[in-house]
């Protein structure tokens, strides 16, 4: 764990700069009407959960390089996450992948994470890959698919599966289950696309219809992989079908490499805002396809966009729903991956706070297309990380982050501890 006295003690030389910095940038939003005030006290607030199968190295088809200390047990994952939210006081919430994370013990594991300070964010199931537990031994296989399949068996252990990540949540103290498929086809003609669908629609109305009172569940859509035909859940129409026909505490995630290339990822969540079906977000960035990149690395615009559209669809505030980071570590260190990451998510949510809705709307409304497009880049070219770093400060975090990881040697301790040839589970 990295105590709070040492980051205090890494703090202190840089508070006179910051200092300077926060002065300068307060000036900078109230000669434009924005408090800034009320930007660091709604950052303190925003919550963004980490997936246990982020803490380790990722990898393709081609290999996987682990860097070492990587957590080897669900426990060593909540204690990583710890660190993370003791250094950005944002972090504070783990989401479970099972059967990668399924305890033996889950009130041990629970009060485990109570112990750090880390809450169990939504859970998440995996259809995509046989497990011995939910597919009878082997005699039954998801390899055609789990909710779509055409053996009606290996659709009842796939629902079974589903509701057992929801009792295992429940006694987590989760409140939502996450559900993202592989069902598809590879080449045509190899399904019927409808009665894919319509098996499906029908394996997610079971599930719901399992979940305990005050609980979620969320339609998670992409386009392609691993099938490259079809996906049943290709896009957010076919997502939001599936959640109005699973029931009404059922909602569309928006994960951000989930999309084609170019896709209008803001619009996507203003529409699925707009029905009232917009359940969370898995954040990242990509380049070509599902990439799993450094949230925010590739397209800084388009992150900002989608946070101006989501307080758009909360009246001014951020919605209620869930936030996660979801990436691939292939070549970064995982943490130091999740620490810029949770930086620059929020960087766009302060750039969006900082804009003038009514000099926008007034835009909008006299159909000046310079004039709003000079509105929004205003609120994005302005530098607002000396607010992230007031808000981390309050909380007892660090101003820099990735410089104070690096600098308690967190990583070399893991790796004495774990081993050099830990790895973590997952793919």
């Amino acid at each position: 764990m990295i105590d709070r006295d040492r980051i205090d003690d890494l703090n202190r030389p840089l508070l006179d700069a910051h200092d300077r910095d926060v002065d300068h940038l307060a000036d900078r939003l109230d000669r434009t009407a924005v408090d800034f005030e009320g930007v660091v006290e709604t950052l303190r607030r925003l919550r963004v959960a980490v997936p246990s199968w982020a803490l380790g190295t990722g990898g393709t088809r081609f290999g996987r390089f682990p860097i070492g200390g990587e957590p080897r047990t669900t426990e060593e994952k909540i204690d990583d996450i710890a660190v993370l939210d003791a250094l950005t006081r944002a972090n504070g919430a783990v989401s479970l992948h099972v059967p990668w994370d399924d305890p033996r013990d889950p009130a041990a594991l629970r009060e485990h994470a109570a112990q750090r300070g880390v809450a169990f964010d939504a859970m998440n199931s995996n259809t995509f890959q046989d497990n011995p537990q939910t597919t009878r031994d082997g005699d039954l296989t998801y390899k055609f698919g789990s909710l779509a399949n055409v053996d009606a068996a290996v659709r009842e252990v796939a629902v079974a599966h589903n509701q057992h990540v929801i009792d295992l949540g429940d006694e987590l103290g989760s409140d939502a289950l996450t559900v993202w498929l592989a069902d598809g086809t590879n080449h045509p003609g190899q399904a019927d696309l409808r009665d894919q669908f319509e098996r499906t629609a029908e394996g997610l109305k079971a599930i719901h219809d399992h979940l305990p009172e005050g609980w979620r569940m969320f339609t998670e859509h992409k386009p392609f992989e691993p099938a490259f035909y079809s996906t049943v859940n290709q896009d957010w129409g076919s997502s939001l079908l599936l959640a109005q026909a699973a029931g009404e505490r059922a909602s569309c995630l928006v994960d951000l490499g989930h999309h084609l290339p170019n896709a209008n990822i803001e619009q996507v969540v203003s529409r699925l805002a707009m029905v009232g079906r917009l359940g969370g977000f898995h954040f990242n960035d990509s380049k070509y396809g599902d990439d799993d990149l450094t949230t925010g690395s590739i397209k800084p615009f388009q992150l900002f966009l989608i946070f101006n559209e989501l307080l758009r669809a909360g009246d001014g505030s951020l919605p209620e729903l869930a936030y996660m980071l979801d990436q691939s570590h292939n070549v970064k260190d995982p943490l130091e991956d999740l620490l810029q990451s949770t930086e620059a998510l929020l960087l766009a949510y302060a750039q969006a706070l900082a804009i003038d809705r009514d000099a926008l709307a007034e835009a909008q409304h006299a159909n000046d297309a310079a004039r709003a497009q000079q509105v929004l880049q205003d609120a994005f070219r302005t530098d607002l990380r000396p607010a992230l770093a007031e808000a981390r400060r309050r909380d007892g975090g660090a101003l820099d982050p990735l410089a104070t990881f690096r600098e308690v040697g967190y990583r070399a301790d893991t790796i004495a501890e774990r081993g050099s040839g830990a790895a973590a589970t997952g793919l």
